[in-house]
């Protein structure tokens, strides 16, 4: 693309259509840029547009947003084959003209225009500097020093944004050789212009701040931001270890850090938006003394008594504003890191711990009116950060992590504090219980957050308070309070702390208020009912010591209806139709309760109800994963209980798998497939035609086009061959499967898949109707081994020929092996077989391929010629490995791409339904000990020729196998003669 007077022309009108309010113009305008981006030079000319002072700023600002992303997209050529046919990356020699240009233009820009080429900069920079693009760093200081004589502000902070965005990585990359030569260079150029532009700054500031009126606070503001981005630059450069040069000036940078927490700037704070500028500047300053501590702390400690005083000021002063909360936040951390470090004695000074508890931590754990809001309004969001953890970076959960900090070294004193604190908030509420609820709520709060869990379970204690004697006398009130309505923030506080100590609280108090439990369902309050079905869902988990269930079937089998139908109705309230706290409570209850044929009917009235709603238009992922492991719980168990409830829930059931499939409803196919096949397996042969034309569909290569949906189908298939062997055998349906498992197991991304579909018709086909295609299937098995044998593979290969033998015979398998190619079966015995018999996992796949083996050694005329004795001893060194070493002693990590992605999430993957999986068959259940069957197949053959195989077996196995082989001859008092 040239840059001309028709190019600007061209790019000023399309850019101006892409702000139309109407789409057609608009729509053809981001058309017609699409395919221009194609052409070379593209970004060039569009960098040229955005400095042309004659085009209208708006259309310039629309440029520079089109060029950032237009650099995003095409600055590096992706690893992507799909992206790579999208895109057609940028050619070096414009990207040289860019780089040339960009940085001037940058710094000439208006503030808008500038912060998206100072993006677009970045862009570039993480790729290309400073190997490829050595002269940016140079080209920045210079401009910063000019700058600086002059203070330009606008843009000296221009060029700190952009040092900032390149100097980044060194927070989040891993520490590597070429990382700190990287590092090296950077500090080498920046770390001096740095500290002169931070003191300059700095200087600027205070002789403003010392003026009369405190300086105009539109002077300040571009000074305050050009010492955060120092601050951020700061935080970077310091991030993988101490440099030398901000060692020997931590004096200079210390100072200044220090003021700025300890001095007020009246004409910048007296507004929101300055405060918010001052505040971000302490937090900058919090995050970086923060940072030595917990890495430089010698180098620190002389620095730390004056800030720990300056930081306690700070936060004292610090108002309960959410524009406040990150300042809080960071000053709060630094305060925890130097309690858990060796000056924690900063705390033991006598009424520091009670000051600290008074006036830091009881105020930020105090329920706030920003609180209240997100409880009522955005219930998803409140809970995530009050249930499940997400809260790290609230005040709440740092100031109690400030108190645990702390009762790492003074563990006794918080405790006695802080249960003062909570038996004070008590009382306090105790006075006037409607105007002094949130005082209740801060204690609960506490208990809660200081609570301590045990590592890797589920068991949580606290010293705070005697948590029977709490439970009953604050928390069994709320519980049992007749309007479920009323105070709902105490009653999900209530709740809460019920499911966090469900494992203390003793069986016959916690099941007399079951239901409680049970009518909490009904509250108004989408926190309080999500909480009420969490509540439910965690109690029928908790374990006695003997691990048995604590809430048995028989506990809960009372309330189901009830409880069932408040579940039902809880899904019906604003904002709740799609709640997986209560869908997971749903699918809980079903795990654990009796299901009769009363319970199993509104059940699955209910839950197709709700999967026919959620089929126009899935939005929850984790919801609709729990609504189907639901449907395939209520399937399996109330099925197992009473067969005859099949034909019921064919019928509730099959309109709407018709509807997913039929309308392609494509994030739910791989579910649908999964609830078929169960269907399938729980009806008795002859297969009823509605599956039978399920089964045509199957067999159609258009369905197994999408790739998130062939574990599914394999599952459905594998289901029809156990259950229609007959009917496979007709109307060329055979030939079909066999198609299917060539396609699959022709890719390494699917290969396993394949051999599911092939084991599943070894398993249920008599051997005089697979005879004529086994030269066909050793075709496309060996060229698969040929052409691409990964480990996986050769495993998956070594379990169907073990499959194959012990379903057909040895003979059969020898001899459909040589047919393809004469002798080829010792071959792959001894290069394949052999090698990775021992690379076998799985229970019933290590027994399958341990008695196959032992068998093939044992009984196969082959391998028990005299000519085959090396390769029998071979064989036998690897059936030992197999069965008598750990796995992790035989097995490695296997460096190779998982098939399928396994997220529950919406990106076109296979989420596999637990409760819908197929029932894995032990085809050896005439042999208990694949070890016993061994040793006693070779005690039996050596007895025949006695002499022979301990020869071999001393010259053929590792001394180790030897030695295990022996032992297992003594354990099982065989002898090989």
């Amino acid at each position: 693309m040239e840059w001309n007077a028709e190019t600007l022309q061209f790019l000023s009108q399309c850019f101006l259509h892409t702000l139309s309010h109407k789409p057609e113009p608009r729509r053809a305008a981001e058309s017609s840029l699409a395919e221009a981006a194609d052409r070379p030079n593209y970004g060039l000319a569009v960098l040229r547009l955005v400095a042309e002072p004659s085009v209208d700023e708006q259309i310039r600002q629309a440029a520079a947003v089109n060029f950032k992303n237009h650099l995003k997209t095409r600055w590096v050529p992706s690893n992507d084959s799909n992206a790579r046919a999208t895109f057609s990356p940028i050619l070096d020699p414009e990207k040289d003209q860019i780089k040339t240009l960009i940085v001037s233009l940058m710094l000439s820009s208006t503030p808008r225009i500038q912060s998206q080429l100072c993006e677009a900069l970045a862009v570039i920079g993480k790729h290309d500097f400073p190997k490829s693009w050595p002269t940016l760093l140079p080209e920045l200081i210079s401009n910063l020093q000019k700058a600086a004589q002059s203070s330009d502000y606008a843009s000296i902070n221009g060029i700190l944004g952009t040092a900032n965005s390149i100097f980044k990585k060194f927070r989040y990359q891993y520490k590597t050789n070429d990382l700190l030569l990287d590092l090296k260079y950077c500090l080498d150029n920046f770390a001096a212009p740095l500290l002169e532009i931070f003191l300059k700054t700095a200087s600027l500031v205070d002789s403003m701040a010392d003026a009369p009126g405190g300086g105009s606070p539109a002077t300040l503001r571009p000074l305050f931001e050009s010492q955060r981005l120092c601050c951020r630059i700061f935080f970077s450069l310091n991030f993988q270890e101490l440099p030398e040069f901000f060692e020997d000036h931590m004096r200079e940078w210390m100072g200044e850090f220090r003021k700025y927490l300890t001095t007020n700037y009246p004409s910048l704070e007296s507004n929101s938006d300055g405060l918010a500028l001052v505040d971000e500047l302490r937090a900058a300053v919090c995050e970086n003394i923060s940072l030595y501590m917990e890495k430089n702390e010698e180098e620190f400690q002389g620095y730390l008594n004056e800030f720990a005083s300056a930081v306690w000021s700070l936060l004292t002063n610090v108002s309960q504003s959410s524009s406040r909360d990150k300042l809080a936040v960071t000053a709060m951390k630094f305060l925890t890191t130097v309690s858990t470090s060796v000056h924690h004695t900063l705390f033991a000074n006598e009424g520091v711990l009670p000051q600290i508890c008074q006036s830091i931590v009881i105020p930020n754990v105090r329920l706030r009116d920003e609180d209240e809001e997100l409880f009522e309004m955005n219930y998803i969001e409140f809970i995530r950060r009050d249930m499940e953890g997400s809260d790290l970076d609230t005040r709440r959960r740092i100031a109690c992590e400030l108190l645990k900090g702390i009762a790492t070294n003074y563990k006794k004193q918080v405790i006695d504090i802080v249960s003062v604190q909570i038996q004070n908030l008590l009382s306090s509420f105790a006075t006037n219980p409607s105007s002094n609820w949130k005082d209740k709520d801060c204690a609960i709060y506490l208990v809660v957050s200081l609570a301590t869990k045990k590592a890797g379970g589920t068991f949580v204690s606290t010293d705070l308070v005697d948590v029977q004697s709490f439970f009953l006398s604050v928390i069994v009130p709320e519980l049992q309070s007749q309007d479920v309505n009323a105070f709902p923030i105490l009653k999900a506080g209530s709740l809460k702390f019920f499911t966090m100590f469900r494992g203390l609280i003793q069986k016959p108090v916690a099941f007399q208020l079951f239901p409680d439990l049970v009518r909490f369902l009904g509250a108004e309050s989408n926190v309080v009912h999500s909480y009420a079905a969490s509540c439910i869902e965690k109690l029928l988990l908790v374990k006695d010591e003997g691990g048995n269930a604590r809430y048995t079937s028989a506990d809960i089998t009372p309330f189901v209806p009830v409880l069932m139908n408040n579940l039902f109705n809880a899904l019906k309230f604003p904002e709740s139709e799609e709640n997986q706290y209560v869908m997971k409570c749903i699918l809980r209850v079903l795990a654990a309760a009796d299901i009769s044929r009363e319970i199993a009917g509104p059940c699955i009235v209910g839950l197709t109800s709700i999967l026919n709603e959620v089929c126009k238009n899935p939005k929850n992922p984790i919801f609709n994963h729990y609504l189907f492991e639901s449907v395939a719980i209520l399937v399996r168990r109330a099925c197992e209980r009473d067969a005859s409830l099949i034909s019921a829930f064919e019928s509730s059931l099959f309109p709407s798998l018709q509807t997913i499939l039929a309308t392609d409803v494509t994030e739910f196919l791989p579910y649908a497939f999964q609830l078929l096949a169960q269907l399938v397996e729980l009806n008795k042969p002859p297969i009823s035609p509605s599956y039978m034309q399920i089964f045509v569909l199957l067999l159609s290569p258009e369905s197994w086009r999408r790739s998130s949906n062939v574990p599914a189908l394999v599952r459905l298939l594998q289901a029809f061959l156990q259950k229609a062997p007959h009917e496979l055998n007709q109307e060329g349906r055979l030939n079909q499967v066999l198609g299917i498992f060539n396609m699959l197991v022709s890719s390494a991304g699917t290969d396993e898949q394949g051999f599911y579909v092939l084991n599943t018709v070894i398993e249920n086909l008599e051997y005089g109707v697979l005879s004529p295609y086994m030269s066909n299937i050793w075709n496309v098995l060996f060229m698969r081994l040929q052409n691409n044998r990964t480990v996986k593979f050769q495993k998956s290969l070594v379990i169907f020929m073990s499959l194959f033998l012990v379903k057909h015979g040895a003979q059969n398998l020898v001899g459909t092996m040589n047919a393809v190619q004469a002798n080829i079966f010792l071959v792959i015995l001894e290069q394949f077989w052999i090698p990775n018999l021992k690379l076998i996992t799985g229970a019933i796949e290590l027994k399958l391929t341990a008695v196959a083996s032992t068998r093939l050694i044992c009984e196969t005329p082959v391998l028990l010629d005299a000519a085959a004795a090396r390769v029998w001893g071979k064989m036998l060194d690897s059936i030992v490995t197999l069965l008598s070493r750990p796995e992790q002693d035989r097995v490695e990590e296997e460096p190779e791409m998982p098939d399928i992605a396994e997220n529950v999430g919406y990106t076109a993957t296979f989420v596999k339904l637990y409760n819908a999986g197929k029932k894995e068959d032990d085809l050896l259940t005439d042999v208990k000990d694949p070890k016993q069957f061994l040793v006693a197949s070779l005690a039996k053959l050596s007895a025949v020729t006695p002499g022979r195989y301990p020869q071999i077996i001393s010259e053929s196995l590792e001394p180790a196998n030897q030695t295990a082989l022996l032992q297992l001859c003594t354990t099982y008092n065989c002898q090989i003669v």
